[in-house]
């Protein structure tokens, strides 16, 4: 019985492997597609579109050069959606977290109310609130400014359920003991609680990051200067009536996959764990 339990665990070992390498190279094949693409020039993009083959005698490294010679405000792009991506992903992260901590920890009235609010906040579309979050921004001042494109979504409602989530599954004991050793509230969680929620802030920071460093449309209704703009509106702009730069713009998105790639091989070692937790927990 035991060799015959053996035999089919090989088998269906060998099955899901064979399973998840072809799945593997179709999630591949964009990537490999736009990199090769990015090294060619737009007629041949317009005229074979994104593929595999290999033509030594168009490939060139000018599409590389000319972002990188400063001819466009690229750079000056990237460096505005980094900006927005680590400071709001950052402070989206504690203020969520201790948001989602106190509903988690601390028992008060209105609690259960709150919380159904923010249940209530994450089904509602974004494009639904654009107009009065425009008007709040107009009267703040923040218009056109980098502030202002991430300010209304530092406290968001999905970190919010997560973390409360991932809290309401943590030792309380903790609490007690850290309370009665003198400590406060506040060193309570960010010397006790924040640690143990390692797990749940990498999870969160891959997500926040990746749709931050995403984010097309408040950017593109508050930001209106040219050295505002953010990557996925400035490279939108090198799509035009009179030309579309589809080399260059290719060639852009290209390195535009740097930093989140960077961000998820830095936090990937607890990104299941923290989600499978966060799903599960409370």
């Amino acid at each position: 019985m035991q060799t015959k339990q053996r035999k089919r665990w090989k088998i269906s070992t060998v099955i899901l492997l064979i399973l998840f390498i072809v799945i593997s190279i179709f999630a591949l094949f964009p990537l490999v597609a736009i990199t090769l693409a990015s090294f060619k020039p737009s007629k041949e993009i317009l005229r074979f579109g994104l593929n595999l083959s290999l033509q030594p005698e168009v490939l060139s490294f000018d599409n590389y050069a000319f972002i990188f010679s400063g001819a466009s405000e690229y750079f000056i792009w990237y460096k505005n959606s980094i900006l927005i991506t680590i400071i709001s992903t950052i402070l989206c992260l504690l203020l969520s977290c201790m948001v989602g901590y106190g509903l988690a920890v601390y028992d008060f009235k209105f609690k259960n109310l709150i919380f159904g609010m923010v249940l209530v906040v994450m089904m509602v579309p974004v494009e639904i609130i654009m107009l009065p979050l425009y008007k709040l921004t107009m009267n703040l001042g923040l218009m056109d400014t980098l502030i202002g494109a991430f300010l209304p979504f530092i406290v968001a409602p999905i970190p919010i359920f997560f973390f409360r989530q991932y809290a309401a599954g943590l030792p309380r004991d903790l609490l007690d003991a850290a309370r009665v050793d003198g400590s406060t509230e506040l060193g309570i969680f960010f010397k006790v609680m924040m640690p143990l929620m390692a797990p749940a802030f990498s999870s969160m920071a891959i997500l926040q990051a990746l749709a931050s460093w995403n984010n097309f449309l408040w950017p593109l209704i508050v930001l209106k200067s040219s050295d505002k703009l953010t990557l996925p509106i400035g490279l939108s702009t090198l799509l035009t009536p009179y030309g579309n730069n589809y080399d260059v713009l290719i060639a852009g998105s290209v390195l535009a996959i740097i930093p989140i790639l960077i961000v998820f091989i830095f936090f990937q070692r607890y990104f299941i764990e923290g989600m499978t937790a966060g799903g599960v927990k409370g």
